[in-house]
């Protein structure tokens, strides 16, 4: 008669069950990296797993994966920190080179505005300066000097000798306005000076102004020669306080005021 295990509650699990969990265990304490130790003496140990599906071997990829980051990681500070100072050095020199630009234009302004004023102040004593009417001469004949040759009586200028042909200047600079025939006083040139004062070329043989036109002392403006009231070539010069006949002043103080040596 044959006789079969109770099932139910109380009934143990077979042989084959028990061990087949505590194969399933041993695989999972494995998969936690902890290593069986406490095995059956009777029951022979499982073949070994392929070591690339251990829990050991995952972590040595992992770690060896997060290394990598980390290195990359720092490769890539130390460029950022590398190219953060290599930009900052960039600045630097070009904040240099521009301060040097500004200081040289800055420099270069104040030479050109020393020029400058060197300039206009050259100018205006170049036109402030007098000259004498004919370079080189004397004056022949003297303020007030009398003579029947003069209507008035008197020499209401200076003469300068001075032959046919002979080089007359403007003394200081003004504006003609006066140039042409003159009467006794021949062909002959009034100048408004840029003082206020006036200043008159007599018996000229040529006239090289028109009225209007500026000149600047030591100006060549005609040559000198006996046109009108004269007995020989020389210039007449006057200095007045008005353009007209009557106004002269000492022509020889009025020249001195004004630097010239006659």
């Amino acid at each position: 008669m044959a006789f079969t295990r109770a099932t139910g509650k109380h009934r143990g699990a077979s042989r084959t069950a028990r061990r087949t969990r505590k194969i399933a265990g041993t695989a999972s304490l494995a998969a936690t990296g902890i290593v069986a130790s406490m095995a059956a003496p009777a029951l022979a140990a499982p073949a070994a797993a392929p070591a690339e599906s251990t829990g050991l071997q995952q972590a040595v990829v992992m770690g060896d994966e997060l290394a990598g980051r980390v290195a990359a990681q720092a490769d890539a500070q130390e460029a950022a920190a590398a190219q953060a100072k290599a930009e900052a050095v960039a600045q630097r020199a070009a904040a240099e080179a521009a301060r040097r630009a500004e200081a040289a234009e800055k420099k270069a302004k104040a030479e050109r505005e020393a020029k400058q004023r060197a300039a206009r102040e050259a100018e205006r004593k170049r036109l402030n300066a007098f000259v004498a009417p004919v370079a080189d001469s004397y004056v022949s004949t003297g303020y007030k000097a009398s003579s029947s040759l003069w209507s008035s009586g008197s020499h209401t200028g200076i003469d300068f000798h001075a032959a046919t042909g002979t080089s007359v200047h403007a003394v200081g600079a003004g504006t003609v306005v006066e140039a042409g025939w003159g009467g006794a006083y021949g062909n002959n040139i009034v100048i408004k000076m840029h003082d206020g004062t006036y200043t008159q070329y007599g018996h000229l043989s040529s006239i090289g102004v028109s009225v209007g036109q500026s000149v600047t002392p030591g100006q060549q403006i005609g040559l000198s020669g006996a046109t009108g009231n004269a007995t020989g070539p020389h210039l007449h010069f006057e200095a007045r306080t008005g353009p007209d006949y009557g106004s002269d002043i000492d022509p020889i103080a009025y020249l001195r005021a004004h630097g010239v040596d006659v």
